[in-house]
């Protein structure tokens, strides 16, 4: 590697990352594996934005740690999964949105903590000022119950105010890690369409067929996939839940009826939500050490157990909302909800947007291969 290469990269991380990645390239023995490897042996450096575009590529399924010949404890030291995953959470800071909130990423589990905190807070003096707290603890029933202790314009403004800003700042972000990532690209909707698909069904995630390692070099067929699967088909339910309450709404107010659609994908959402999220957890706390970043930010930890509150809440709401109890729950649900707001662009939420950002290049360089040289520095 050049000089002027050592110069583009800015970290130490970035720079671990190319010299793992300048071995591999000539060794190439796990290009079957997954999407980084084909896409590495596309280039012959890797300065800049390359690799955190080679980072967010990765899925993080283990298989090169334990298939690969130069592995700790061998001199040259390959271990790709806790580099590229110091890396994916180093670019979020790098591309993020305004450029002054980089230090979010830093202590994201903080933050998350604080966020929700704050948040709970607010909702919860906001709906005592509101009203007298009689009205936070009594029993409301009927159709509008939710809105005499919070009312419905003043949700719409917030939340609506909320997600239109964590949108604006994620497509900023992503925006800046795609000119980094390399060059431009002629894109077709057949490039759209893989990317769509392979991240749908996490095609990546399997180790090249065998399945993801995660506690030892014994794959675990389609665990982790599985609860990834709950955890995104959950927040798609919720999603869709939350769109179509909006547009009832402008004839029929909260809460609705156990049959209704409204409810219906709620629920389902918020089970899924339960259960890979926990999943996710539980096989976080059992991965191998080796394959795990040594500067650990509680990112992704905090984004589930953030995920994980949500969902039970919200089912408890679902259960109690003809009780005492309801108002006092809107207000830890909603507040936990609009913590989750504003930590969308700052936290793990935005390693979907990336990954799929990184797909959609690695599908077009496979559609049209040529040697790529690496993006400008972050």
């Amino acid at each position: 590697m050049s000089a002027i290469d050592l110069v583009m990269l800015g970290t130490a991380s970035q720079r671990e990352a190319a010299r793992q990645l300048d071995v591999c390239n000539a060794c190439r023995y796990c290009e079957g594996l997954c999407a980084v490897f084909p896409a590495m042996e596309l280039r012959r450096s890797f300065a800049g934005g390359t690799v955190d575009y080679l980072a967010n590529l990765c899925h993080n399924c283990g298989a090169c740690f334990y298939d690969c010949q130069y592995a700790p404890p061998h001199e040259f030291a390959i271990n790709i999964p806790p580099i590229m995953a110091t890396l994916r959470e180093e670019s979020y800071a790098r591309y993020v949105w305004p450029r002054s909130f980089a230090g979010f990423f830093e202590r994201n589990g903080l933050w998350v903590v604080l966020a929700s905190a704050v948040s709970l807070a607010a909702f919860i003096c906001g709906f005592v000022a509101w009203n007298d707290p009689s009205a936070l603890f009594g029993v409301h029933t009927g159709e509008g119950a939710f809105y005499r202790l919070m009312p419905h314009n003043s949700m719409v403004a917030i939340f609506g105010a909320a997600f239109l800003y964590a949108i604006l700042a994620m497509i900023m972000s992503v925006r800046s890690f795609w000119q980094a990532a390399g060059p431009p690209l002629d894109l077709s909707l057949t490039d759209l369409w893989r990317a769509v698909r392979d991240a749908a069904t996490l095609r990546y995630l399997d180790g090249g067929g065998m399945g993801c390692m995660n506690e030892s070099e014994r794959p675990e067929k389609d665990r982790r996939r599985l609860f990834h699967h709950f955890a995104f088909c959950g927040f798609l339910l919720c999603f869709a839940s939350t769109s179509l309450g909006s547009i009832v709404s402008l004839w029929q107010d909260a809460p609705y009826p156990w049959w209704h659609p409204v409810v219906v994908l709620g629920t389902l959402g918020g089970i899924g939500l339960i259960i890979g999220p926990a999943g996710l957890l539980m096989q976080n706390a059992r991965r191998d050490p080796a394959m795990t970043a040594a500067n650990r930010t509680g990112m992704g930890a905090a984004f589930l157990w953030l995920l994980l509150t949500i969902s039970i809440t919200g089912l408890a709401l679902l259960f109690l909302r003809e009780t005492a109890a309801m108002g006092v729950l809107l207000a830890v649900h909603l507040g936990l909800v609009f913590a989750l707001f504003l930590a969308l662009p700052y936290g793990k939420f935005v390693h979907g947007i990336y990954r799929f950002a990184a797909l959609v290049r690695h599908a077009a360089e496979q559609r049209a291969p040529h040697p790529a040289s690496g993006g400008e520095a972050g």
